[in-house]
């Protein structure tokens, strides 16, 4: 493949990377035990699209400035620790029950905040642009010139293996989801314990 080494290699790890449990994955977890099957693979689709936007940050070379400037990179982390916590905050203080009604009442806007919720979290974390400039040139040839291409090959590649492990992940815990929705007395701690999760996440990538 023009531009790239050891493709097979880059797959075989790409997706080693992407069944590691990560801050997307329970992202996307707790998302799909609260809200449903549909709320699971909305997570999924904006976590990737975030994966997408640093692949072409990265391609065009944008990473490397945040990379290399401790007040951006700190920036970034900030903003996406307080918005984990403010999507923590939400998810605690919301009063609805986690049963058959509400899984109905569910509209289009919730599903758009969901992937938005995803594109964000994911976007806003610094450690992810790192990562796509410090693993994809390790399989790009040094002698090309051009390397936008390349690198947006790797990361569509890479990004299309997490997004089908992440579907995956959503169903599966969307059925503990259909499980529990019936159950009061469990599903009215559903969404606090999500919301507990995302706090923690939040505290995570300040410190």
């Amino acid at each position: 493949m023009i531009g790239i080494t050891h493709f097979e290699t880059f797959l075989i790890a790409g997706i080693l990377l992407n069944i590691t449990p990560g801050n997307d994955t329970i992202f996307i977890l707790t998302r799909s035990i609260a809200h449903g099957q549909k709320a699971g693979i909305m997570s999924v689709l904006g976590i990737s699209t975030g994966s997408l936007i640093h692949t072409i940050f990265a391609a065009l070379g944008l990473s490397i400035i945040v990379a290399q400037s401790v007040l951006l990179f700190h920036l970034l982390k900030y903003a996406g620790a307080a918005y984990l916590l403010y999507m923590g905050y939400k998810m605690l203080t919301e009063k609805t029950l986690l049963n058959t009604e509400r899984a109905a009442a569910v509209k289009t806007n919730d599903h758009l905040r969901i992937y938005k919720d995803g594109v964000f979290t994911n976007v806003l974390n610094p450690k992810v642009a790192l990562f796509f400039i410090a693993f994809l040139p390790q399989f790009i040839d040094p002698t090309v010139k051009n390397t936008v291409w390349p690198f947006l090959v790797l990361g569509i590649t890479f990004t299309i293996t997490g997004a089908l492990w992440c579907l995956f992940l959503a169903i599966f815990a969307s059925g503990i989801f259909a499980k529990l929705k019936e159950n009061k007395q469990i599903s009215g701690y559903i969404n606090k314990i999500c919301g507990a999760v995302f706090i923690g996440l939040g505290l995570k990538v300040a410190i």
